[in-house]
């Protein structure tokens, strides 16, 4: 469970990758107030649901004002009598370059423990946690709730079909990077009505949750907000599929700005 949560974090979170310094849009996707509630879904039935907010904060680091981002995730109905799952993340990014100076995590999920911390410092591509002291390759290093909010403020003007980018980000006692790739547009059908999407294809690697030629989707409000509505991937039984609730304090209307 704890391995296809991360997985979905990673969709969730990950929305576009470029290989080099990434450009942001002159507008912020986002603003202080946001509110977006997700669920989990194996199959027909609801597994777990989650909140992402943004939140204000008085943390400056470097002397530069912050944006507090946190995430609380747990199983619902039958999968939380069984496999119980409370994990909260924190993440402060600067408000101007949305990269991240600190985050944390503390993860439950049945008898399972963990608690993280990490100070990133952009400027000497350095990553110190609680683990060690990791070297990026890049002055745009994340975490998995930040990375998800610079990804909504990438500017994709020039982005086309197939084409794949690539974003690195820190978990556990690595910086990774991962690979995405470009489908084009569709219309989905979600709570919030039919919305106009972009489609992108991030890369998975087969195991022990995933099949052989298995593929994993993520659809993106095609606005302002660049909101995440739908992730889709089969497993080896059945599929998993993340859908967006609820959406409050956007910046911009659906389907607009």
């Amino acid at each position: 469970m704890r391995k296809l949560a991360l997985v979905f974090a990673l969709i969730a979170i990950k929305q576009f990758a470029f290989g080099q310094e990434l450009p942001l849009k002159k507008e912020v996707a986002f603003k202080e107030g946001e509110v977006l509630t997700y669920k989990l879904k194996y199959g027909f039935i609801t597994a777990a649901e989650a909140t992402i907010k943004v939140l204000p904060s008085d943390m400056k680091f470097d002397g530069k004002s912050t944006y507090r981002l946190q995430v609380d995730a747990r199983t619902s109905g039958t999968f939380d009598v069984f496999y119980k799952v409370r994990d909260h993340y924190d993440s402060y990014i600067d408000k101007v370059e949305l990269t991240p100076y600190f985050y944390q995590e503390d993860v439950r999920e049945a008898k399972y423990r963990r608690q993280d911390k990490a100070r990133f410092y952009q400027d000497t591509k350095k990553v110190v946690a609680n683990t060690g002291t990791y070297t990026a390759p890049t002055t745009q290093t994340f975490d998995l709730v930040s990375a998800y909010y610079f990804a909504r403020s990438l500017d994709i003007s020039k982005l086309k079909i197939n084409d794949t980018f690539k974003l690195n980000y820190f978990l556990g006692d690595e910086i990774s990077a991962l690979e995405i790739e470009y489908v084009g547009k569709e219309v989905i059908k979600s709570k919030l009505g039919n919305i106009n999407c972009l489609k992108f294809s991030p890369s998975i690697k087969p195991g022990r949750i995933f099949k052989k030629d298995s593929k994993l989707y993520l659809w993106i409000t095609d606005d302002g907000n660049r909101v995440p509505v739908k992730a889709q991937v089969e497993i080896l039984v059945g599929s998993v599929t993340m859908e967006l609730k609820s959406a409050e304090g956007l910046k911009y209307p659906i389907g607009k700005g």
